[in-house]
């Protein structure tokens, strides 16, 4: 029996049981869909997680006072740390090979009024040099200088959210507020930065000269955070080990001592956030793909019915000189096209709901995986619609001739 026989005879059999052909075709449709849409959500979101990363700067390292030491058999206890100096940033300045800038930084949670409004926000004193570091950018006004921060004058940079919520629409620059219940003058307006990695609110913050914030404001000698800008982010590595050595050594503290401090290299985390988030996109799209499976196992069932159902039509056949492979050709035939269909409907929908999806949120649409998804479903098809073959291929034609 020539081939293109063979698929107009399947195309006419699948055409005439359209709720069994339905039902085939909803399995592939649903599992290469879903493969298609939560593997771009995957993408997007991690492409997201590291654009978060990289706007903070790959070259960067923070250190920050270690966390309190859990003391056993006690109920409450102070917070035991190790407080960052102020001479500590210059030290390292000077004395690390590999650094171009650094800036020491203390942060709180504060209420900022203006007139009868108020917002709960971060205020964060932040030397001059923190703040290219850090990378913000100015909407409007201007950022804190070094005179500024020599004659600790009270200034203040606010984000978008800040200036929103006590301000409206008008423009604050110039404009007074209060910070506790210190007054400070708002001299610029930081561009939109959106939420960091950990999902801290970026645009929720005033920024003040840090030793503003420190005898002013805060009334500490120490700092909680030290920014520290490498040359290029290929030598955060060795920039990290001399820094943890001088740092050690500043506090005196022996081989079996832990540190009294963390450094956070930016490099680091931005691997371990591209490996977790290749990782979560892998899990989205193989949890995704048992739906193809399950695909695969509906047209199994469905075509074992078939077979059954059509005993008496392949008895006939073969009582007229079709041979087993004619057979075997023609059922394997409509398993694949039952799977191609689902698959091309399903990478439609894929596609479509990619692009709905995208209307309201970045969705990053991977060409590869819509292919392989359509390939996968066709071989899924394929590999399970080899038993109902084999079994139509194998059957006697005397016993199918009497078959009810």
């Amino acid at each position: 029996m020539k081939l293109s026989r063979t698929i107009r005879l399947s195309l006419h059999i699948l055409a005439a049981h359209k709720l069994r052909t339905l039902l085939s075709v909803v399995g592939g449709v649903v599992g290469v869909a879903s493969v298609i849409l939560m593997v771009a959500v995957g993408r997007s979101a991690e492409a997201s997680v590291l654009a978060r990363i990289r706007a903070m700067g790959t070259d960067m390292l923070m250190i920050s006072a270690a966390p309190p030491r859990l003391v056993a058999g006690r109920e409450r206890q102070g917070e035991i740390v190790a407080s960052l100096l102020p001479a500590d940033v210059s030290v390292l300045r000077d004395e690390c090979a590999g650094i171009v800038r650094a800036a020491g930084a203390f942060d709180k949670s504060m209420v900022a009024r203006h007139d009868s409004s108020n917002v709960t926000t971060t205020v964060q004193g932040l030397a001059p040099e923190g703040l290219v570091i850090r990378g913000f950018a100015l909407e409007t006004g201007r950022f804190h200088d070094d005179d500024d921060e020599r004659t600790r004058r009270r200034v203040a940079v606010i984000g978008p959210v800040v200036a929103v919520n006590l301000f409206g629409g008008r423009d604050p620059v110039g404009l007074p507020i209060r910070l506790g219940t210190v007054p400070f003058e708002v001299i610029g307006v930081t561009s939109a930065r959106g939420a960091d990695a950990n999902g801290v609110d970026q645009d929720n913050v005033i920024l003040v000269p840090l030793e503003t914030a420190l005898r002013r404001l805060f009334n500490v000698p120490h700092l909680r955070t030290i920014y520290l800008q490498a040359q290029d982010s290929a030598m955060l590595a060795r920039v990290e080990a001399d820094v943890r050595e001088l740092l050690r050594a500043r506090r005196r503290l022996g081989d079996g001592q832990v540190d009294t401090f963390k450094i956070l290299n930016q490099a680091t985390l931005l691997d371990s956030q591209r490996q977790t988030a290749r990782f979560l996109t892998l899990l989205i799209g193989s949890v995704a793909t048992i739906a193809l499976l399950v695909g695969g196992v509906g047209i199994l069932a469905v075509m074992t019915m078939s077979v059954r159902e059509r005993t008496r039509e392949v008895g006939l056949r073969r009582a007229l000189g079709a041979r087993r492979r004619d057979i075997l050709v023609q059922f394997l035939l409509e398993a694949t096209i039952l799977a191609g269909l689902g698959g091309l409907v399903g990478a439609s929908l894929g596609l479509l709901g990619s692009a709905l999806v995208g209307a309201s949120w970045s969705v990053a649409v991977s060409w590869p995986t819509v292919v392989t998804a359509f390939c996968t479903a066709v071989v899924v098809g394929l590999l399970f619609g080899i038993y109902p073959a084999h079994r139509a291929a194998t059957l006697a034609p005397v016993a199918a001739l009497r078959a009810e």
